[in-house]
C-alpha cells in the first residue's frame, strides 16, 4: 500500500456508503458497500485477516480508493448496485451475471395489499420499489421487517389459519384495512431510507400511548423500536441513492467534454421501438446524479407510422410541453438513441417549444456521439481543442454541421445495443498509457452513455412488446361497434369461438342477442367478407 493511500484511509468516515477500489491507471476494479466505511475499507489492508485468492489479487492491484457517503445503508445498497451495473468492475463477479433486477411489489390499491417480489414490474397500478441486485439480502431484510411492520404475502381466504397473525407477522384483520395500509406506508417509507423519521414517529406514539395508560399498545410500539434497532447493522437494502455528484467522474468529464456550465444532474434518454410502424412507442428514462431513477421513467404512444425521425420529433415536442416541464421537471441533458435524423428532429421540436436544453445523440452502428455545432446548445470549445490536438482516447471529426465524437477509437462496428465497449476502452489504455492520467477519461463517459442508451432501449422494447401481445390477444369482437362485454360473452358462450360467430346466420344470432344487435353483427361480418 502506497503512502498516499495509507494517509487517505485515515480520513475514512464512520458512516454508511459505497467505496471504489481503483488500479494504478484509475480504472475502477471493485465497488462495494459498507455500513461503516472506516471499518469495512480498512479490512482489505489488514494482514491478519484471512483472504481468498480473489481478494488477495484485488488488494495487490489497489492503488487508490474513493468513497461516497450515503444517508443510510438503504441508500448504500442501491448505489452500489447502480455503480456496479454502470462500471462493471472486473472483481465484482457476483454482480456480473446479467440477471434482471428485483423489486418489492406492494399493491396498495387492493383492500388488503400483499407484499411480494418481482423481476418484471408491470403497469398494474401496484407500487414497485427498487431495483435491488442482491435478491437474497432483500428477501432476508423483508423477513426481518415483517416483525416490525406486519404484512400479508398472499390474499386472506375464509377459514385460513391465523398463526401468522398470532405471531405478529400478519396484520390483525379486526383492526381494519385502513390501519393496515397506514402500517404499509411506514414500511415503504422505511425501505426508501426514512428510518430515522419512522423511529421518531414510533417513539412519539409510544410515549403518547403510555401517557393515555394504553400500556398494551405502548409495549407493542416499544417492541417495534427494538426490532428496528436490531436491523440497522444486520442487512443493507434500498432503492434511492444520495450521490455526492462532485465525486462522479463520468458526470464531471461529460460536463467538460460538452462544455456544460454545470454537471448534468438529470439526464434523459430517448428511444423509439416499433415493428413496421405498428405499436409505435417511445421511452424516456431518467438518470439522476448518474444513477437510474425508475420512478421518473415515462413512456409515449406515438403515431402509427414507420418514421423514426417523425416519431422522435413528436416525443420531444410532447415532453417539453409546459405541462410536462412543470410536473416532471426540467432536464439538464437529452440523449437521443439514433443518428443525425433523430438528432435534427429532437432539436427542431425543442426549438419550437423554446426550451434551452442541450441535446446530443448516439449513432447506433459505431456508437459515436453526435453533437450539432449550433443546434445542440453546448459550448464546443473543448471539442474543437481535442480536434486540433488529437488524443489517443478520443477521436473527433466534422461531418457537415455535426461533430462526430468517437470515445473508443480502437473499436469499430460496435453493433446496435449489443456490443460491449469495455474491452476496447481497456485495451486502449494498454496501447496508449499516456492517456491513463489524462484529465478526461473517455472510458467513464462511454459506460455512462451505454447505461443510459441500453436502459432506454430496454424500456422502449418492453413497452412495445406488451402492446404487441395485447393486440395479439385482443378479442376481435371488440371491433364491432355497439357490441359490449356482456353481448360478446353471450356470443362466445353460445357459439364457442369467433369463427363460429362470424359464420352464424342472422336468425341464430338473434336468438341469443336480439334482432337489432344480431343485424349489426351479421352486417359487420358481411362487410368483412366483401372486403377480403
Amino acid at each position: 500500500m502506497n503512502q498516499t493511500l495509507q494517509a487517505k484511509l485515515k480520513t475514512l468516515p464512520r458512516t454508511p456508503g459505497v467505496y471504489f477500489h481503483k488500479s494504478a491507471s484509475g480504472e475502477i476494479i471493485y465497488v462495494g458497500k459498507a455500513a461503516v466505511l472506516k471499518n469495512r475499507v480498512r479490512q482489505y489492508f489488514q494482514d491478519s485477516r484471512g483472504r481468498d485468492n480473489k481478494t488477495m489479487a484485488l488488494v495487490a492491484e489497489i492503488a487508490d480508493t474513493d468513497w461516497i457517503e450515503t444517508e443510510s445503508e438503504v441508500d448504500a445498497l442501491f448505489l452500489e448496485s447502480e455503480m456496479v451495473k454502470r462500471y462493471m468492475p472486473r472483481y465484482n463477479v457476483l454482480l456480473r451475471d446479467d440477471k434482471s433486477q428485483m423489486y418489492v411489489r406492494i399493491d396498495m390499491k387492493s383492500e388488503w395489499p400483499t407484499v411480494s417480489f418481482t423481476r418484471n414490474p408491470a403497469d398494474d397500478g401496484a407500487e414497485c420499489i427498487g431495483p435491488f441486485y442482491n435478491g437474497f439480502a432483500l428477501k432476508k431484510a423483508l423477513r426481518y421487517l415483517r416483525r416490525v411492520f406486519p404484512y400479508l404475502t398472499r390474499q386472506r381466504r375464509p377459514g385460513q389459519s391465523k398463526l401468522d397473525e398470532d405471531l405478529g407477522l400478519s396484520p390483525r384483520l379486526s383492526d381494519g384495512s385502513a390501519v393496515y395500509k397506514a402500517n404499509l406506508r411506514k414500511l415503504i417509507s422505511y425501505i426508501k431510507g426514512n428510518r430515522k423519521a419512522i423511529a421518531a414517529e414510533l417513539e412519539r406514539d409510544m410515549k403518547t400511548a403510555a401517557g393515555l395508560h394504553d400500556f398494551e399498545r405502548a409495549a407493542d410500539l416499544r417492541n417495534k423500536l427494538r426490532a428496528m434497532r436490531e436491523l440497522q447493522r444486520r442487512v443493507c437494502f434500498g432503492d434511492k441513492e444520495f450521490l455526492d455528484i462532485s465525486k462522479d467522474k463520468a458526470l464531471a468529464d461529460l460536463a467538460k467534454l460538452l462544455g456544460l456550465k454545470d454537471i448534468p444532474a438529470r439526464i434523459e434518454g430517448y428511444d423509439i421501438s416499433h415493428m413496421s410502424g405498428q405499436q409505435v412507442v417511445a421511452s424516456m428514462v431518467v438518470f439522476t446524479n448518474g444513477a437510474s431513477d425508475r420512478a421518473e421513467y415515462r413512456k409515449f404512444k406515438v403515431s402509427e407510422k414507420n418514421d423514426d425521425t417523425g416519431n422522435m420529433y413528436e416525443t420531444i415536442f410532447r415532453r417539453l410541453s409546459e405541462r410536462h416541464l412543470k410536473s416532471w421537471g426540467r432536464p439538464d441533458l437529452l440523449l437521443i438513441d439514433g443518428g443525425r435524423g433523430q438528432l435534427a428532429a429532437a432539436i427542431k421540436a425543442r426549438d419550437e417549444r423554446g426550451v434551452l436544453v442541450p441535446i446530443v445523440s448516439i449513432a447506433k452502428r459505431e456508437e459515436e456521439l453526435l453533437v450539432h455545432k449550433t443546434g445542440s446548445q453546448i459550448n464546443t470549445a473543448f471539442i474543437k481543442q481535442v480536434r486540433s490536438q488529437p488524443r489517443a482516447n478520443i477521436a473527433i471529426h466534422e461531418d457537415g454541421e455535426v461533430y462526430v465524437v468517437n470515445l473508443h477509437p480502437s473499436q469499430r462496428n460496435a453493433g446496435s445495443h449489443s456490443k460491449n465497449l469495455r474491452a476496447s476502452t481497456e485495451q486502449n489504455h494498454k496501447e496508449h498509457p499516456e492517456t491513463e492520467n489524462s484529465t478526461l477519461a473517455a472510458t467513464d463517459i462511454v459506460k455512462l452513455f451505454q447505461r443510459i442508451r441500453d436502459e432506454s432501449h430496454r424500456f422502449a422494447v418492453s413497452y412495445h412488446t406488451a402492446l404487441k401481445r395485447q393486440q395479439q390477444t385482443k378479442n376481435q369482437l371488440e371491433e364491432i361497434p355497439g357490441v359490449g362485454p356482456k353481448t360478446r360473452a353471450k356470443l362466445l358462450k353460445k357459439f364457442g369461438s369467433f369463427r363460429n360467430v362470424a359464420n352464424a346466420t342472422e336468425n341464430d344470432l338473434a336468438s341469443v342477442i336480439g334482432q337489432s344487435r344480431a343485424q349489426t353483427v351479421h352486417s359487420y361480418f358481411a362487410r368483412q367478407r366483401t372486403n377480403m
